[in-house]
């Protein structure tokens, strides 16, 4: 059954294991019991307090063709932080007891182990809170990259999490954001990180004549697209103006896309695809999300709106995938 745990061990030979999600096909998955997994020569082990859940999770755990089964133990879970509880050869600047976030890829999960180089120690003005790290420091990336400026108008297609921190980034920096989502909650919540116009994602025309009416016929200098499907890149490439910056912040995994080249040579702007692949510039990201929240510039503590124990993980992704109304992101918690 979704989210059962694996109880053919004896409690007396449970000793010592530590659990881990293992999805075993389309939204199937179980909890089993390993050995802990032990850090190699620069690595480090990570006791983890909790994981984000990711958007990207929601293709594979619906089961496409190209997905194999089972996952390796935590697979899937890449948004870990914890604390560093053994670390292997040739590891210096961390040590047993360090709070830190990591680029890791088996998160969802007791422990995970990273590279020692993908680990960020979090300071102690966040001792307590959440970090999923990977997700912040991709809004830092994305921000980085679109080049926002005081005074410029931005328009932000899709108010999940990484819309909801950069309305609050973009904010920050002096744009005046024009905030797009077809949820009246999370337009709210756009509010509430700074956005000075929020609008309904309904009707594409009457989107487009708001955005024509707000900025006088211009239409809007930086446009971050963050939902991933197509007709929110062909509203986003709508709203972007002659010379301006389209950012594709958005993860377009299922399939093709086609854009209308004729508008997109008009108006001569510049299109961002804003997924790092390089491994230093996504622990840059990390770094600067680290000092974003730990000086007060950024607060996204209000963004996670539901916990699940690490057995419901399995409920996690299903609200991820529905939405339901209050829902902006989940953390699982082993």
């Amino acid at each position: 059954m979704p989210g059962a745990a694996d109880l053919t061990l004896e409690p007396d030979q449970q000793v010592g294991l530590a659990r881990a999600a293992v999805v075993t096909g389309p939204g199937e998955l179980r909890i089993e019991l390993r050995p802990p997994p032990q850090p190699g020569p620069g690595q480090v082990r990570i006791r983890l307090e909790g994981c984000g859940v990711c958007a990207s999770n929601l293709t594979p755990w619906a089961g496409p063709d190209w997905m194999q089964f089972p996952t390796p133990p935590g697979g899937l879970g890449h948004e870990g932080w914890g604390v560093v509880d053994a670390i292997g050869a040739g590891v210096t600047g961390l040590t047993v007891g360090d709070r830190v976030a990591a680029l890791a890829h088996h998160s969802y999960a007791e422990y995970d182990v990273a590279d020692a180089g993908a680990v960020v120690r979090l300071p102690p003005q966040l001792a307590g809170q959440p970090f999923p790290g990977e997700p912040l420091g991709c809004a830092m990336n994305i921000f980085r990259r679109a080049q926002i400026e005081p005074g410029q108008t931005v328009a932000i297609v899709g108010i999940g999490f990484l819309g909801a921190v950069l309305t609050r980034l973009a904010a920050d920096a002096g744009a005046r954001v024009i905030a797009i989502s077809r949820r009246p909650f999370s337009l709210a919540i756009a509010g509430k990180m700074g956005a000075a116009e929020l609008i309904a994602m309904e009707d594409h025309h009457a989107v487009i004549e708001r955005v024509r009416q707000l900025t006088g016929g211009r239409f809007c200098e930086r446009v971050i697209e963050a939902v991933g499907k197509q007709w929110p890149l062909d509203l986003a490439a709508e709203l972007t103006a002659e010379g301006g910056r389209l950012m594709i912040a958005g993860y377009h995994q299922d399939g093709p896309r086609q854009v209308n080249m004729q508008l997109w040579n008009w108006r001569g702007f510049d299109v961002v695809n804003a997924h790092e692949r390089d491994p230093a510039v996504c622990l840059q990201g990390l770094r600067e999300a680290v000092e974003a929240v730990a000086s007060g510039r950024l607060d996204p503590t209000g963004l996670y709106t539901h916990a699940y124990p690490l057995e419901r993980l399995g409920e996690a992704l299903d609200a991820t995938r529905d939405r339901p109304d209050g829902f902006l992101k989940a953390l699982v918690i082993p």
